[in-house]
């Protein structure tokens, strides 16, 4: 986090959309609203808009294993 610049935390996110570099951790997301739920190899996006859509989404992880509703 201290090694990122301004420029980093303003345009990072395309690049980070398309990755499909396996990070150190699995990355949960939001702030990018999707219809429905991504679950993806290295990251999820979960952001469906509940504000918007009234469809707040639920991920729940055990162990390997992942849904989200």
């Amino acid at each position: 986090m201290a090694e990122q610049t301004v420029r980093d935390l303003l345009w990072i996110r395309e690049e980070f959309l398309r990755s499909e570099e396996r990070f150190s951790k699995y990355i949960v997301h939001g702030h990018i609203r999707v219809r429905n739920p991504e679950l993806l190899a290295n990251r999820a996006n979960i952001d469906t808009g509940a504000y918007a859509t009234g469809n707040l989404t639920l991920m729940s992880i055990q162990g390997t294993s992942m849904r989200a509703v």
